[in-house]
């Protein structure tokens, strides 16, 4: 699927750079850039500070909102002169209900990007993420710091795992995939089934992708102690991938917070853009 329309979820105190890095991706896809400028509405006082506080509270939320205003007028600014379609809205939401709302926007792009500046906020990072993921049918694309971005990989790995969050990433991902010189399908200590890897791991996907015209190759790796983030991520390098496509959370948000897991390895310490789907 081309991507016409791509959401940049940027915070209100964050700088230029993600911007930059989405006008050129929008320039590649000749896409629509849609910012969402987003700040997080502070809770409000415990009771029995006083009308002071209070209103000291209001004052700092008519602040937000103005600062707000102000970041949005300063990107329309900057992306007026780069000559694509672009279109800048603003979200000020308490924390509780925020990836809900980015949700809603998701739900009317085909990709949203998430750049290493929104995600070095913690909540605003995490609201993003989860608002698109699980609130909307957009993949999610994540850019890191230092780390050329594009979608024009010519090297693509795919992280493989016969589940339906990696089955939703190569088909969103399905464009990139066909256009790239080399897709490596990659799998971590399989196990053989007729029901999850088939009798022959990786064999089916790589049937898959060969009928869409793609050009991939499969390696079947032991984790050798290390985890499935670890090798992963050691092996993205080691065949320089430009982008590295998977499924996200295959277990639970909660489960993966508390106990870790590949979908949060892979979000704390790859060092190249991830395309993710869930």
């Amino acid at each position: 699927m081309p991507f016409k329309t791509i959401l940049n979820i940027i915070g209100v105190n964050q700088g230029a750079d993600d911007i930059r890095s989405a006008v050129e991706l929008c320039r590649q896809a000749k896409a629509h850039l849609s910012v969402l400028v987003v700040s997080l509405i502070s809770p409000p006082p415990i009771a029995g500070y006083g009308e002071i506080v209070l209103n000291s509270w209001l004052e700092e939320r008519r602040s937000d909102v103005a600062r707000l205003e102000e970041q949005a007028a300063k990107i329309g600014a900057l992306l007026e002169p780069q000559g694509i379609s672009f279109g800048v809205e603003t979200l000020y939401a308490e924390l509780g209900w925020a990836d809900t709302q980015i949700g809603e926007r998701a739900r009317y792009a085909d990709l949203v990007l998430i750049g290493s500046r929104a995600r070095s906020d913690e909540a605003l990072g995490r609201s993003a993420l989860e608002g698109a993921l699980f609130q909307s049918t957009a993949p999610v694309f994540l850019t890191p710091a230092g780390h050329a971005s594009t979608l024009e990989p010519r090297s693509v790995m795919i992280a493989w795992d016969s589940r339906d969050e990696a089955g939703r990433a190569i088909r969103a991902a399905m464009e990139l995939l066909v256009q790239a010189d080399m897709v490596d399908i990659t799998i971590v200590d399989p196990q053989a089934s007729t029901n999850a890897n088939g009798e022959e791991p990786g064999a089916d996907i790589a049937a898959y992708l060969a009928r869409h015209g793609v050009r991939a190759t499969l390696q079947v790796l032991a984790s050798g102690g290390r985890t499935v983030g670890e090798v992963l991520c050691r092996h993205a390098r080691d065949i320089g991938a430009e982008m590295i496509v998977m499924g996200a959370y295959r277990h639970s948000r909660m489960r993966e917070r508390i106990f870790g897991g590949v979908t949060r390895f892979m979000l704390e310490n790859a060092d190249r853009p991830l395309f993710l789907a869930h």
